[in-house]
């Protein structure tokens, strides 16, 4: 962290990835999707990833985040390496380490929005650590849904409600298990202008408390809102010019 003595050092990176490739079988065909991504992630920082639609960055966010695995190259987090983890410990990095916002919400339709949140923290404890913790996470989940302005809106089911409301339902869940890393595939795509734009101010309050957030996004618009951003094309990335102060 900068001091007066060192005003320039900073705490390494909480994220890193080191020459990730990945390839796709599609139609008989190999499909080189990324050829030797480097990419960091600063602790408390708002990144923002570039590129158009099939340039590979939700390919590099569920690699970042331990949803699929590189042919080649490494992810750490904290310093350890994430794919040298099995069973139990990748699903432990999957549900705390990180959390995840997806372009489509992938909510559960029969549930409330409350147990929509609550659920991510069951998963993460099991039958005996959710029964023990149950009123704590019940409280929690409903913080989170209140801070997203739901309040009023906690025993809705998605169909009944707006898309916004669904993404914002989709945040609380995410940072239900505090991750220490927010990783957001597309978040305002499947939203309007101006729900689009209510959803980015969310998203600048939470970097605000510090929360450390990975967005990818074909928008410039979007990007704009982050502390740096970084563009994939080719298959490599590319850092942008530094967004203003």
């Amino acid at each position: 962290m900068p001091t007066e003595d060192h005003p320039h050092v900073t705490p390494p990176p909480i994220l890193h990835a080191t020459g990730i490739e990945k390839t796709y079988r599609m139609g008989g065909k190999d499909l080189r999707v990324l050829k030797g991504v480097d990419c960091e992630v600063r602790p408390g920082e708002l990144l923002a990833i570039l590129g158009r639609s099939g340039s590979g960055k939700s390919t590099l966010l569920h690699l970042l985040g331990g949803l699929d695995r590189p042919d080649g190259g490494t992810v750490t987090y904290g310093g350890e390496d994430v794919y040298r983890r099995r069973g139990r410990s990748l699903d432990r990095y999957r549900n705390h380490s990180v959390g995840f916002v997806f372009q489509f919400y992938h909510l559960l339709p029969e549930l409330t929005a409350l147990e929509n949140v609550t659920v991510a923290a069951m998963l993460q404890r099991g039958v005996a650590g959710w029964l023990g913790a149950k009123k704590q996470i019940i409280e929690r989940a409903a913080g989170l849904l209140d801070q997203m302005g739901l309040a009023d809106r906690m025993k809705h089911r998605p169909a009944k409600l707006s898309g916004g409301e669904r993404q914002r339902v989709a945040i609380a869940r995410a940072l239900i298990n505090r991750p220490q890393v927010l990783l957001a595939d597309e978040p305002t795509g499947n939203l309007d202008q101006e729900t689009g734009t209510s959803i980015l101010e969310l998203f600048d309050e939470l970097h605000a408390g510090g929360q450390t957030t990975v967005m990818v996004t074909h928008d410039p618009k979007v990007a704009d809102a982050a502390d740096r951003v970084v563009t994939l094309v080719g298959g490599r990335l590319a850092e942008s010019a530094a967004q203003p102060a």
